[in-house]
């Protein structure tokens, strides 16, 4: 099978022809069909985030189809249409997990960071981490799903009840959540980079009811706002534009550093929050209510062997919506005798 590698952080992804994997236990194997950039695929093959497994095959918004069932596989069955999210695997038996929040065990496993992700044509996952993919939406509109959607929908619960909701960074998580926000009757202001004209026309597109530039205050004060951009320096940004008793939601796993701001911001019972990962039970409320808004995403597909210049693009803030690796079904010449 094809793959693209990482074999130090830093560096570009290398492509390979491998054997495809064999699953193990509770494990299926998948045909991968496509597979959304996230920006933490930026983070791990940036050195942001430490200790991959290396060499990696990063990815971590597979869409694809059940190819082969290891033992004990139960609920899957060859043919399956199915996502794969970050979340790859828990212990099962910590407090976190048998709580429901199996996103905080401390040996969770992650797709495309400590497992081999959807760069490539083949992949394992375990199949208690998989999610059937609702009918309506093709693969490449399905991938965004499974992380933007995920993650997104997770910060957006985390925000509680806010009817006034700002979105600061307006790019896959956003463009999601945004139509989801407007479905549960909540209002949307959305942040730009200064002067991203075309990224403030994208939110309004998504339904939006004010954009502007992240150094902008809103119209009117916010109830609440979740920070997708990895831009430390929006907390007391943020902060500023939420009421009494708001809350603010750090959406990324990775973040530049908080600078010091006064006292006063925080006051008032006004709260600052992080979001980890997901959970399951996310996975399946998220592709529930997803067909019924129904939310649309707009996708920017690239070939796997281009998956590099699917992460320049979006290091360089060059893609509405998401970057999705498409893998093509390509059928190799018969052997001829």
């Amino acid at each position: 099978m094809r793959a693209m590698f990482l074999d130090a952080p830093g560096r570009p992804l290398r492509a390979a022809e491998i054997e495809p994997p064999r699953p193990g236990a509770r494990q299926v194997r998948l045909r991968v069909r496509a597979c959304a950039v996230c920006r933490t695929d930026l983070h791990v093959v940036d050195g942001d985030l430490p200790h991959p497994k290396l060499p990696l095959i990063p990815g971590h918004q597979i869409v694809g189809s059940v190819d082969e069932a290891g033992p004990d596989v139960e609920t899957l069955r060859t043919g399956d249409r199915v996502g794969v999210p970050w979340l790859g695997g828990s212990c099962g038996a910590c407090n976190f997990c048998r709580s429901g929040r199996e996103n905080l065990c401390d040996d969770a496993r992650f797709t495309g960071y400590q497992i081999d992700g959807g760069y490539a044509e083949s992949t394992l996952a375990d199949e208690r981490f998989c999610f059937p993919l609702p009918a309506g939406y093709p693969d490449l509109q399905a991938a965004p799903l499974l992380c933007a959607g995920l993650i997104g929908y997770r910060s957006l619960s985390a925000a509680g009840d806010a009817g006034r909701l700002g979105l600061y960074g307006f790019g896959a998580a956003a463009h999601i959540i945004a139509q989801v926000a407007r479905y549960q009757g909540r209002r949307v202001f959305a942040f730009t980079r200064a002067g991203d004209v075309e990224g403030r026309t994208f939110a309004l597109d998504c339904g939006a009811d004010w954009a502007g530039g992240s150094d902008q205050a809103p119209p009117e004060t916010l109830d609440a706002a979740i920070i997708f951009a990895p831009i430390g320096a929006l907390v007391p940004v943020a902060l500023r534009a939420v009421s009494k008793g708001g809350t603010v939601v750090c959406a990324g796993i990775h973040m530049s550093d908080i600078p010091a701001f006064p006292y006063s911001l925080l006051w008032g019972e006004r709260v600052v929050r992080s979001v980890a990962n997901l959970t399951r039970r996310d996975g399946e409320e998220f592709l529930k209510i997803a067909p019924r808004v129904p939310v649309r995403t707009e996708v920017r597909a690239f070939p796997l062997e281009r998956a590099n210049e699917a992460l320049q693009a979006l290091r360089a803030g060059d893609v509405r919506g998401s970057a999705v690796i498409e893998i093509a079904d390509i059928t190799r010449p018969a052997r001829t005798r």
